[in-house]
């Protein structure tokens, strides 16, 4: 019986013979999480100050990491977060390995029509630099090529208002580490306000 040979080519070679490469994407991944829970306690105090409906404010950070989003590791905090099956409001900071940190802001059922109106006038005064999911397929993607987000400005109030559900996002490049942990305070803040009534 004739097995099947694995062949790997020399840089595949290399890094399956160094196991310095996973110990430190093990480091970094436990540095992301450590970094997400201090910044949870930080979101857990400033969203006491805010007037989101009870439930929201009653609800506790969770974060989770995967191995296989399109391929690539992953770590999320969601906070606050409320996913009931036609009800979901959640702020999510996503890390996505060799791409970008992102925080989002989602809304779906009673809570996209408590908000919808007050986000497009907010929004709809100012320049910004807020992406909105154009997908109206599936709001569990995380992505931001263009067939998943645009530019916030690209949207009519008649579309916006036809949306099944709200993702609004900003998104932030891993070569700008030193900036993330400003980049997601700033915007969380910036959605709290965005939601303040």
């Amino acid at each position: 019986m004739n097995a099947t040979k694995i062949k790997l080519s020399a840089t595949e070679l290399d890094l399956v013979t160094n196991a310095a490469v996973l110990l430190t994407k093990n480091t970094i991944t436990n540095k992301v999480i450590t970094a997400f829970g201090a910044l949870a306690n930080d979101m857990q105090i400033a969203i006491m100050a805010s007037h989101l409906p009870e439930n929201v404010l009653a609800s506790t950070p969770k974060i989770a990491r995967g191995e296989n989003y399109l391929g690539l590791p992953w770590v999320m905090l969601d906070y606050p977060r409320v996913f009931a099956k036609q009800d979901v409001f959640a702020i999510r900071t996503f890390f996505w390995w060799g791409n970008c940190l992102s925080v989002t802001l989602q809304l779906s059922g009673i809570y996209q029509q408590q908000f919808q109106a007050q986000i497009f006038a907010l929004l709809s005064t100012n320049d910004n630099d807020w992406l909105l999911c154009c997908n109206i397929e599936d709001a569990w993607q995380h992505h931001f090529e263009a067939n998943n987000y645009k530019p916030f400005s690209q949207f009519s109030k008649q579309e916006f208002a036809k949306l099944p559900f709200i993702k609004l996002a900003k998104k932030i490049p891993l070569q700008e580490w030193d900036n993330i942990e400003t980049f997601i305070k700033s915007t969380f803040d910036a959605l709290l306000q965005l939601l303040a009534t």
